[in-house]
């Protein structure tokens, strides 16, 4: 099962609460998160509660619960050789975790501004109890801080408890857990933007001002009213009946807001005139008789079982009873919703774990199944010698990214049984070269698509010229392509097709969602190139971009050579209008033509020409020259001297070159049909090279 954070690595320095619990987050749904490390490990690992089938304490229930399916590296960051392992694997991480206080990392020589020269595209989160001075210096920046430190400082203590006298902190630890929450939404921010613009960036979130935004009522109130928000006990400042109500057997919720709900609890109270009552019939007339309304739903619920309130209240109005865990152990909710969940014990033949589930679901990536949490060091043999990727060449992969158009291409990997799959695409894109990655664009509706998005590597196949019966395989949905194609397993084994022009062998970097296409990301881990001409592809047509070459390179040699270009606009030809009306193909201007100087001369006269492929080589016999002509599109208005023509009612007769005329009479004909070739002759015989698919 795929969860829909997969292909994101994320290294986890962090300890105790608020960055495990933000970590834990993007690990539930897929991320690879390497949790680091030092020999005695994270304090949780110490802190408790042990089971009793633990005797050596090697498993606390803190720790498990926050790092299950999340793989620990040991590394020693104050020694240089940890610093360099660290280092390596941060230039292939997006994200870096941590909750140390300000400088220590600095200290290190490892700070985010030094990791992002090795890795632009960072993205580096840090939870502090005051924050970082990146984001604005705290007076307190240099003070240790816990759970209840921030709940103190950040206004939720004040706000909670029986009484003024009596200030309450909240049980679970939710001054790290809304802060870990908070930042796990702002990682994923920050990743959306490193990936549209290739920057990460320094994010930074302080537990007490996570509070201060969790107590966000006492802040407005305080301005509106002038107020000092003290505790409310179990009610609600502004309404009633709002809040902890007795029962027999523990206590029950109600929050009556809309007054509607109001006349549904009298009723069910079997008081159906309190709600036409005018002290109680209106919210406010409600919260200015707030003692009273709340006696009087007291005394009904106390003389009722939860279990009887859920049946006379569940439902109708909001309503809850207040669970102990052993409620919510058996609570049908919690089951259907898969809200306490099993994780495997590390140790075979342990009973399983069971700790609280992730509360985010997503349709089409359901939570993958929880990972037991790993010993320290577990994964070093898995990370330590790979966290350096083999270096490539750069220069010769340079080379290899640029040595052709790009052409037609075929992507190729493995499906989950091992059974090769791939498919025709007509492009590719190489993206970086440190790191080296590329991208292919997958159409959602494609066969394929689905096995790409969940492989874990693949391989980018350019065709040359000679294969096109390959590109037509591979563009069909049949089963046995592999069986009619020459092929080899390359690195990772993945499907290499003989024969091609060039071949990149993959790890899968990201998936990015784009519309109805599946932009695929890869990182070019092998990759081999061989001579020859790439496979092109163009409206329906195949070209070769090397007959091309050919062709131009024959006749630029001759000199007396003339570059124009048949441009058009929407079925208008664009061309050029002499004083006595005689009509041509638009040309390239100078002592040295070329197709460089003809866009030139089109952009200065106003015109956006977007010059494509070559369309003809003319030897013009009455004057002695060599036409060379491109075919393309342009926009913009006709400067002077130039007009735009339908193509289906040209003036033949007004076109003063044979040579030219006959390249148009035969464009017109061409371009009713969509399939364009390359003429190579003079103005009565030569030779049309079709290059397409039939």
């Amino acid at each position: 099962m795929t969860g829909i954070l997969e292909g994101i690595r994320v290294l986890d320095l962090s300890r105790m609460l608020s960055g495990p619990y933000c970590t834990m987050l993007l690990a539930d749904h897929g991320a690879e998160v390497i949790k680091i490390e030092d020999r005695t490990g994270d304090t949780s690992r110490q802190n408790g509660p042990f089971r009793d089938d633990d005797p050596n304490h090697d498993w606390a229930g803190y720790f498990v619960s926050l790092n299950r399916s999340k793989k620990s590296v040991q590394l020693d960051l104050k020694t240089e050789a940890g610093k360099t392992a660290f280092r390596a694997l941060a230039a292939t991480a997006d994200v870096v975790v941590e909750n140390f206080r300000p400088g220590v990392m600095e200290r290190l020589g490892l700070s985010y501004e030094s990791l992002a020269e090795l890795n632009p595209r960072l993205v580096y989160a840090a939870i502090r109890g005051f924050g970082d001075p990146r984001s604005g210096t705290s007076p307190y920046q240099n003070w240790p801080a816990y759970d209840v430190v921030a709940q103190a400082m950040g206004g939720l203590v004040a706000l909670t408890g029986p009484n003024a006298e009596t200030p309450t902190k909240v049980g679970p630890g939710i001054g790290d857990v809304f802060a870990g929450s908070l930042m796990a939404f702002a990682i994923l921010a920050a990743l959306r933007e490193a990936e549209a613009t290739g920057r990460g960036q320094f994010v930074d979130i302080a537990m007490y001002d996570a509070m201060v935004s969790l107590c966000e009522r006492a802040i407005y109130q305080h301005d509106f009213d002038g107020t000092v928000p003290g505790p409310e006990g179990n009610g609600h400042p502004l309404l009633a009946p709002f809040g902890i109500f007795p029962a027999k057997d523990g206590h029950v919720a109600l929050g009556i807001v809309d007054d509607a709900f109001w006349v549904k609890l009298a009723t069910a109270m079997g008081r159906a005139e309190l709600g036409s009552d005018p002290r109680y019939v209106t919210r406010a007339a409600r919260r200015a008789n707030s003692a009273e309304v709340n006696a009087l739903v007291s005394d009904w619920t106390g003389a009722r079982t939860k279990a009887d309130l859920a049946d006379s209240l569940g439902g109708l109005v909001p309503f809850g009873p207040v669970n102990t865990v052993a409620d919510i152990a058996a609570d049908p909710h919690v089951a259907a919703r898969g809200m306490i969940a099993k994780v495997a014990h590390a140790e075979p033949g342990l009973r399983p774990w069971r700790i609280a589930g992730n509360p985010v679901k997503f349709s089409a990536h359901p939570v993958p199944e929880y990972q037991p949490p790993e010993r320290i060091g577990q994964s070093n043999g898995e990370f330590m010698g790979a966290a350096a990727p083999p270096a490539l060449d750069a220069r010769a992969l340079r080379n290899a990214f640029g040595a052709f158009a790009t052409g037609v291409t075929v992507l190729t990997t493995r499906q989950a049984d091992g059974a090769p799959r791939g498919f025709t695409a007509n492009s590719f894109t190489s993206v970086s070269l440190d790191p080296p990655l590329l991208l292919v664009c997958l159409a959602k509706t494609a066969h394929s698509c689905a096995t790409f998005m969940e492989a874990d590597h693949f391989a980018v196949n350019v065709l040359a010229e000679h294969q096109k019966a390959v590109s037509g395989l591979f563009a069909g949905r049949t089963l046995d392509k592999f069986d009619q194609c020459a092929w080899t397993p390359g690195t990772q084994d993945v499907p290499l097709i003989d024969g091609a022009l060039s071949q990149f062998a993959c790890a899968r970097e990201r998936l990015v969602d784009a519309g109805d296409h599946i932009v695929l990301i890869g990182r070019v881990i092998d990759f081999a190139t061989s001579d020859g001409d790439p496979l092109g592809y163009f409206r329906g047509n195949y070209f070769s971009i090397g007959l091309e070459d050919r062709l131009v390179s024959a006749v630029a040699a001759t000199g007396a050579t003339r570059i124009g270009a048949v441009l058009n606009n929407d079925g208008r030809l664009l061309l050029c209008e002499g004083p006595d009306g005689a009509l041509s193909v638009p040309v390239a201007r100078g002592p040295k033509p070329s197709l460089d100087t003809l866009r030139a001369g089109l952009v200065a006269d106003g015109l956006s020409p977007e010059v494509e492929f070559l369309y003809a080589v003319y030897e013009d016999r009455e004057t002695g020259t060599t036409g060379i002509f491109y075919h393309g599109q342009v926009s913009g208005d006709a400067p002077k001297g130039m007009v735009y023509l339908p193509l289906d009612t040209l003036p033949w007769n007004r076109v003063a070159s044979v040579a030219e005329r006959s390249m148009l009479e035969r464009y017109a004909g061409e371009f009713r049909h969509g399939s364009f070739g390359i003429y190579q002759g003079n103005e009565i015989t030569g030779k049309v090279r079709h290059v397409t698919a039939s």
